[in-house]
């Protein structure tokens, strides 16, 4: 079958793609609030409420599956979003703009849940399936670059303009309507850009041509190992959930609160240029090791790269340091780690959609991984007051090794996610 165009072309902005809303709506939005002078409840209560469409997606995800091609899906859902983000940049200074801010960032968070499950569609069926395991490692580190740059630069660009103007209002307002841009013209450059082949593709409808919503749904659950897939998938990232919630308050908070005491822009800097290196490094080099090798050579590596640094963290919180330098040490190889090793994790939730209705069972399986980051997380403020922060390190690395336990009882082929020697 003939491509348009080759992944390398592609693949890295279609994930970015999915990963800025992400980053915008969930993390982005935590820090627009605050600085326009939203009380932390409410802060708490509904931006954690936008992480929901993220975690029941499942539930029309198989509408996805049966219904048009992924690349209208995933291209109208793109402009959704970019529409929905000039919004909240001209909505940011009308009075109650709280409550009708929060409505639109609802409206695109749906859509960028949707445009998760069509891209993630996408990507199992127009790329041959020995090419998988290789770009999964861009795949990842594309879609975490875009989450550093809503974190970082988006930040940093707003906090330029609060400088500049001296208003905040104003500062966010152009803030939003920038990343809206941004967002369109990535949405243009994924129309000309993505294989048109899957448009005339009829064999991906002919294998779902008499099912339903219900059967797509059961026949995931009758996967084999399903209970044993599911309580790995909830538990992987149980200390990662925690961490990455409390790791910017820890890396802000005053040194009598138990943080590090840096400014925002530190923590901008650090992770927009040095973790951004040590991520991508760490993403291809997981892609080449799998696609070399295999799933089950590298599953316990590549957990163990991923978790291991959480005792970096530690450290921090017991000496904090007054060099900086340390700080960068431990933030490369977090991020290095987490490229590295997370591409294991997204290499078997392929896995476990391999089959029919991939599209729909792959959703099902990032739903639960949902869930997974979601529940923890919400907790993760609580559990770091009562604990502190040195406690808290410790905790969310003993919380890793319930899911290193599940890893060593998972059934795939020895050689899953191995490319194949034949040319």
């Amino acid at each position: 079958m003939k491509t348009d165009n080759t992944p390398w072309f592609w693949i890295p902005l279609l994930n970015f793609a999915s990963g800025l809303p992400y980053a915008i709506i969930i993390s982005v939005s935590v820090i627009m609030y605050k600085n326009l002078g939203i009380s932390n409840e409410d802060i708490g209560v509904y931006t954690s409420l936008l992480y929901l469409p993220w975690v029941i997606k499942p539930l029309w995800s198989p509408f996805i599956e049966l219904t048009g091609t992924k690349r209208k899906w995933f291209l109208s859902m793109q402009l959704l979003i970019s529409i929905a983000f000039l919004l909240v940049g001209f909505m940011i200074p009308v009075n109650g703009f709280f409550m009708m801010t929060l409505a639109i960032f609802w409206v695109a968070a749906f859509a960028s849940a949707s445009n998760d499950i069509a891209s993630d569609g996408f990507y199992l069926l127009v790329l041959p399936k020995e090419q998988q395991s290789f770009f999964l490692g861009i795949r990842s580190t594309f879609y975490r670059l875009s989450m550093l740059a809503g974190n970082g630069l988006i930040v940093l660009f707003a906090g330029y303009l609060e400088h500049k103007y001296g208003d905040n209002t104003k500062a966010w307002s152009y803030t939003m309507i920038a990343v809206g841009f941004l967002m369109a013209l990535i949405t243009i450059y994924n129309f000309f850009s993505t294989p048109k082949t899957e448009i005339n593709a009829v064999e991906n409808k002919e294998t779902h041509h008499d099912q339903n919503f219900g059967s797509v749904f059961a026949s995931f659950f009758r996967k084999k190992q399903i209970g044993l897939v599911l309580a790995f998938i909830l538990v992987f990232r149980l200390g990662e959930s925690q961490l990455l919630k409390m790791l910017s308050p820890f890396l802000l908070d005053g040194k009598e609160l138990g943080g590090l005491g840096l400014d925002t822009e530190a923590v901008g800097i650090i992770y927009g240029t040095f973790g951004v290196g040590a991520l991508t490094l760490g993403g291809i080099l997981g892609g080449i090791a799998i696609s070399k090798q295999g799933l089950t050579k590298w599953m316990l590596p590549m957990f163990l790269a991923m978790h291991l640094p959480i005792i970096g963290f530690i450290l921090l919180a017991f000496f904090h340091p007054t060099s900086i330098y340390y700080i960068y040490g431990v933030v490369i190889l977090e991020q290095f780690g987490y490229g590295f090793g997370f591409t294991a994790f997204m290499m078997y939730l392929i896995h476990v959609a391999e089959g029919e209705s991939k599209t729909a069972h792959y959703a099902l399986a990032t739903g639960f991984m949902a869930m997974g980051m979601m529940l923890p997380g919400m907790l993760s403020g609580y559990i770091q007051q009562f604990l502190g922060y040195q406690n808290f390190f410790i905790w969310v690395f003993i919380a890793t090794i319930p899911g290193l336990i599940l890893s060593r009882f998972l059934i795939f082929p020895k050689d899953f996610g191995k490319k194949s020697e034949e040319v």
